[in-house]
């Protein structure tokens, strides 16, 4: 199946400034308010405490949720809507639930609700967690990196990474502006994008490849466009069919997945411009810099 005609030939190459400069601010918009979040950006699963889900009959404003959290010296817990808007997510920083519960039945006693959730880690298990999320992190970045570079070379290694770490980072930084905590599916989902973008760029890396062979008389600008051109149509559908089986996970696969399903959607539209903007045009300005350092 071609999704889009042969011969088509778009300027990826010469267009990699202004693409570097939008993932720039994407960001740096991101990591802002990531860092402005802090300790919220994370779940129960990595920052410790107690979280607890109430779905009232009723929709509760949450100040008034808050009223009465500050009676129990709870007023700094995080509160959060969720569902439909009658469902309310209180995290504090302690093993609180009982405590919780029973000041919400007292001040609240003609709008019932249904406890439907809580869950507790302590400080030791939320360290543990981070350091071993973060280290998942890394050693799949050193991995995916020591096999490209053996199936082809440094330099196309370095794009490939650099790549990878561009999508992590902006998923991270939507995540964070959309007000999504990271959660051990939220970190499911990060491991499964590097999975899935380092697969569209290996795709686009085996056809430049092939066509430094065929093309030896041509600029090597001239024949990654070219290579990302021929390559367009299967990215174009790979992305499409992939985005709408997530998209359905997103819409009817339920609460426990949908972090997950969130995540990866915007990784599979950040991984698919990674794959054409970032990790090809690296390796395009890493030779333009060994040459300009050979003299």
């Amino acid at each position: 199946m071609r999704f889009i005609k042969e011969g088509t030939h778009i300027d990826f190459i010469g267009k990699r400034k202004l693409a570097l400069a939008l993932s720039l601010i994407l960001i740096i918009l991101g990591l802002v308010v990531f860092f402005k979040r802090g300790e919220e950006n994370f779940g129960v699963d990595f920052s410790g405490g107690t979280l607890i889900q109430l779905e009232f009959t009723r929709q509760v404003p949450i100040e008034d949720i808050r009223l009465s959290l500050k009676e129990i010296e709870l007023g700094q817990s995080t509160i959060q809507r969720f569902g439909e808007g009658k469902a309310l997510i209180i995290r504090t920083q302690a093993d609180t639930e009982k405590i919780v519960l029973e000041k919400i039945r007292q001040d609240y006693p003609d709008n019932p609700f249904i406890h439907q959730r809580t869950e507790m880690v302590g400080p030791a298990v939320r360290e543990d967690l981070r350091k071993r999320g973060l280290w998942a992190l890394i050693l799949a970045f050193l991995g995916i990196g020591i096999y490209v570079s053996m199936r082809f070379q440094f330099e196309y290694a370095l794009g490939a990474v650099v790549a990878l770490i561009h999508d992590i980072l902006i998923t991270m930084g939507i995540c964070a502006i959309a007000g999504r905590e990271i959660t051990l599916p939220v970190l499911a989902g990060f491991l499964t994008l590097i999975g899935y973008s380092i697969n569209d760029t290996i795709v686009v890396y085996d056809r430049i490849r092939e066509d430094l062979r065929l093309m030896r008389k041509e600029n090597f600008g001239t024949i990654i466009n070219t290579s990302i051109n021929q390559t367009l149509s299967r990215t174009a559908l790979t992305t499409l069919t992939t985005l709408i089986a997530v998209v359905a996970l997103f819409v009817w696969g339920g609460e426990v997945i949908h972090d997950f399903a969130f995540v990866l959607m915007i990784g599979i539209i950040t991984g698919t411009y990674s794959s054409i903007f970032v990790a090809s045009p690296l390796i395009v300005e890493w030779r333009r810099w060994r040459r300009k350092k050979s003299g």
